[in-house]
């Protein structure tokens, strides 16, 4: 299984914050935030948590796990 995301879905969503925007205000670099979107970065758990707070949603709104198959 993979972790999948909506990162840049819900950075649309909060009217189209940049990486850099949001990375700011969770306390990471852009390119954490590209490579969470990418799937090439797995976050924390406080991560996760301080990015699902920061939209204002669950963090299984934000991360899914799917199969690769």
């Amino acid at each position: 299984m993979k972790l999948g995301n909506n990162l840049r879905h819900c950075r649309y969503e909060h009217n189209e914050i940049s990486q850099q925007d949001l990375a700011n205000a969770v306390g990471v670099t852009r390119l954490t935030i590209h490579s969470i979107e990418k799937g090439k970065f797995v976050p924390s758990t406080l991560l996760s948590l301080k990015l699902a707070k920061f939209f204002g949603k669950t963090v299984e709104e934000i991360f899914y796990l799917h199969d690769e198959n």
